[in-house]
């Protein structure tokens, strides 16, 4: 039954990150590049956790917690170099 169940996210979790690969090169505007690129982070996250459960490793959890961190910072920077034109000040 975790079998079924983990293919099925695996298949949601990439149809996810396609749709936000459109709208990250489609967007109108950029702040909705900024957003999908932020949900692309978000859906990296779960594909490796749910790719970690399914191989019953450590190791992709690792990875996981790297890239969040990653994302949280690469998204703080993009938002205030938006807003203030620079990102240390």
């Amino acid at each position: 039954m975790l079998d079924i169940a983990l293919k099925i996210s695996l298949t949601l979790v990439m149809t996810a990150l396609v749709l936000n690969a459109y709208r990250l090169t489609v967007g109108p505007s950029l702040p909705d590049r900024i957003l999908a690129l932020d949900t692309m982070y978000v859906n990296s996250i779960a594909l490796i956790v749910l790719l970690g459960l399914w191989l019953n490793t450590k190791t992709y959890f690792e990875a996981a917690v790297l890239i969040a961190m990653l994302g949280f910072i690469g998204t703080v920077a993009v938002c205030k170099y938006l807003l203030r034109g620079d990102i240390i000040e």
